[in-house]
């Protein structure tokens, strides 16, 4: 259901991105500033970006199967890293095209028009990032995230380029127009670094956030008074799923049943606590030396 829901949203920012590269491409068009095409290059990435979400939740939302036992929500981290990958390459795009009016600056035409359509463009990008925003936060998905903070990318990309279009009509100061678009390219090259930096730790099997485990914490914690104690604490998250996994000690007169209902107890309300969790429990007699020996970290 949450990748269904995720799904619509990626729909959505597709049909943005048609829109905002129709309307910068317009201002392009319009005034021959390099600026606006850099704006444009940076959408079309944001359009390709939308199409891999889309791709990514679907094939989360698969079923585990006998290859994958796991399930398949990792891919979203490959949208989110190929995201970042597709930001490096419009900031190259960028600077390819602003360095030969850096050379040879050219006269900027119907400014006016093409700001109201760039400001136009923002405000799309805008109101869906931070929609997307909000629904990555309560959907707990990477995927919208990522297409979230490359909208806002986008929108102060376009800030960006505005206002040095404003300052090109003001000053008359043409070359102003390929400098803007150069530190476009700048700018936006720490968004794709940082995707990809989150997207490549995740895939590395990475630990589950700090709250959350401190929220597993203090339900082990409440077993202190029984003698109960847990050794060998992992957790890992891929997509809106998590893991943990963790050994039991209780005392070796235990029965098979009692030390069983143990760990049901403990799992479900690990479960009831955190959303979308499994957990993994391993029983072991508490006074036997073996039981602190295989330990994997």
């Amino acid at each position: 259901m949450q990748n269904r829901s995720a799904r619509s949203y990626a729909f959505l920012s597709i049909g943005a991105a048609i829109l905002t590269i129709g309307l910068k491409l317009g201002a392009y068009l319009l005034t021959n500033s390099i600026g606006f095409l850099s704006d444009a290059l940076e959408s079309g990435v944001n359009l390709i970006a939308a199409i891999g979400a889309v791709w990514a939740l679907t094939y989360a939302a698969k079923p585990p199967d006998e290859e994958h036992a796991f399930g398949h929500s990792k891919a979203e981290y490959f949208s989110s890293g190929f995201e970042g990958a597709l930001i490096l390459v419009a900031a190259v795009s960028i600077a390819i095209a602003a360095i030969p009016r850096l050379l040879h600056p050219q006269p900027l035409e119907q400014i006016s028009f093409g700001l109201v359509l760039s400001l136009v463009a923002s405000a799309i990008n805008g109101g869906l990032a931070l929609i997307l925003l909000k629904a990555g936060k309560r959907l707990q998905s990477i995927t919208l995230r990522a297409d979230a903070h490359h909208l806002l990318t986008d929108v102060w990309t376009s800030v960006g380029v505005i206002l040095g279009i404003l300052l090109v009509s003001v000053t008359g100061w043409l070359i102003l127009d390929p400098l803007i678009a150069l530190l476009v390219a700048a700018n936006i090259v720490w968004t794709g670094v940082k995707l990809i930096q989150e997207s490549g730790s995740a895939l590395l099997d990475a630990s589950i956030p700090l709250m959350e485990r401190q929220m597993i914490d203090e339900i082990l914690s409440a077993y202190d008074r029984q003698k109960i104690q847990f050794h060998d604490i992992r957790t890992r998250i891929a997509g809106t799923k998590r893991f943990v996994y963790f050994h039991v000690l209780v005392s070796g007169t235990w029965t098979v049943q009692e030390g069983h209902d143990l760990c049901e107890e403990i799992e479900s309300k690990i479960m009831a606590t955190i959303p979308n969790i499994k957990v993994f429990t391993h029983l072991e007699p508490l006074e036997d030396p073996t039981s602190w020996t295989d330990q994997g970290l």
